[in-house]
């Protein structure tokens, strides 16, 4: 079974799928093909023979790529317009969000923060996954401030002593 990148074998760059699990010890791998204890598999930032052989057929080609992708997408080419247009402007991963929110200085004021964006969902100010987000925060803010006060009841406790 050979691998073909842009119509180029890739051959010996990488093994077929019915090679990676050969039984050897010398990969140091369990019967299950999970990794041994001790071996931590490849090293942090390594890259696949696969990829490296990509990169090295591509490089110093993104100029000529990126001309000729520009040069279809304004021929017509469908593809390439919704891979320029999507370089161009991507799809919004986040937004900001308005809705009254209680102040927070303790655990039942950070309760009430939750009931307030509860609120804000059934009323449709913030959309379910909007809400989740807010509620991390929220939550994560609780902590602290429970934290904050377990620290200030232990520095009293050990001062009183």
């Amino acid at each position: 079974m050979f691998t073909y990148v842009y119509g180029i074998p890739l051959h010996g760059i990488c093994r077929a799928p019915a090679d990676r699990n050969n039984g050897s010890t010398t990969d140091r791998r369990n019967p299950d093909g999970t990794f041994a204890p001790g071996n931590p598999g490849r090293p942090a930032g390594a890259r696949h023979r696969t990829t490296r052989a990509v990169e090295e057929l591509l490089e110093g080609e993104a100029e000529g790529l990126t001309r000729k992708a520009v040069e279809l997408a304004l021929e017509g080419d469908t593809t390439a317009l919704r891979l320029c247009l999507e370089r161009i402007a991507p799809a919004k991963k986040d937004a900001p969000v308005q809705f009254d929110l209680p102040p927070m200085t303790n655990a039942q004021e950070a309760s009430e923060a939750a009931s307030a964006v509860l609120r804000a969902v059934s009323e449709g100010e913030l959309t379910p996954v909007e809400a989740a987000s807010v509620m991390a925060l929220v939550e994560g803010y609780r902590k602290t401030l429970e934290l904050t006060e377990l620290e200030r009841r232990i520095a009293a406790l050990e001062g009183s002593q």
